[in-house]
């Protein structure tokens, strides 16, 4: 018989108070296995994540406490416990990275499109439709010129809110499709240059680095860091975010 949402998040909240007290009494393992059977029900909360970060961290395991903070952050961007969390989490890890310089539509992309899903964008495309469709009407049944000239200037200020709105979400949309991030799990990889294990190694990797996953093929996916290497990992050594 099929478990009723209402059923999944009662035993959600009782599974949340039993990993909490345990959490506080310091039984981690136990902590750590009610936390999972909660996500293994499908329930994204920025707060799971994070109590599974902070009791992965806890446990030493480095790379299931960043990968779950980071997984936290992508249901909430501005959770401000995390991002300190996190740092604390990468300060353990090996592999250091010298970040590319971002470009001012690079950085505009980050902060302003792409913390805001497609579906948002879309939805204040169609706001400002609406808007314009009224500013329209208005100017069509104004008597007056500078009522007109009013109506009519706001309309052509709405079009361009309206192309850029739209521009957003189609950017965000790609960006939600494509942009894969993912966190090394094994404690150390080999790097391919090519998708087969007889390639020259790039460089190497350990766990805890988090990767872009670019394309697929087979059990290999290329991927990049955020200094620009490029390079192919075997799939069962890195764990998709999402």
């Amino acid at each position: 018989m099929a478990i009723s949402a209402q059923d999944i998040t009662s035993q959600s909240d009782l599974l949340f108070e039993k990993a909490n007290s345990a959490y506080r009494n310091g039984f981690y393992e136990e902590a750590l296995n009610n936390y999972r059977q909660i996500d293994s029900f499908g329930l994204q909360s920025a707060d799971l994540y994070y109590n599974l970060g902070n009791t992965c961290y806890k446990l030493n395991q480095i790379a299931p406490s960043i990968y779950y903070y980071e997984k936290a952050l992508l249901v909430n961007p501005h959770h401000t416990d995390v991002k300190h969390n996190l740092i604390f989490a990468q300060r353990m890890t090996i592999d250091a990275f010298e970040v590319l310089p971002k470009s001012v539509f690079q950085k505009i992309n980050e902060k302003i499109i792409y913390p805001i899903s497609y579906n948002t964008w879309a939805l204040i495309s169609v706001i400002i439709a609406l808007l314009l469709s009224t500013f329209f009407l208005l100017y069509h049944f104004s008597r007056y010129t500078n009522t007109k000239r009013l109506f009519f200037s706001l309309g052509f200020i709405n079009i361009a809110l309206f192309l850029i709105s739209l521009s957003f979400s189609i950017k965000a949309k790609h960006y939600s499709t494509h942009n894969q991030p993912a966190i090394i799990f094994n404690s150390k990889v080999s790097v391919k240059s090519e998708p087969n294990n007889t390639a020259s190694e790039a460089f190497e990797l350990h766990e805890g680095t988090k990767i872009l996953v670019l394309e697929n093929m087979d059990d290999w996916s290329r991927i990049k860091l955020v200094d620009g290497k490029v390079g192919w990992l075997l799939n069962d050594t890195f764990k998709k975010l999402k």
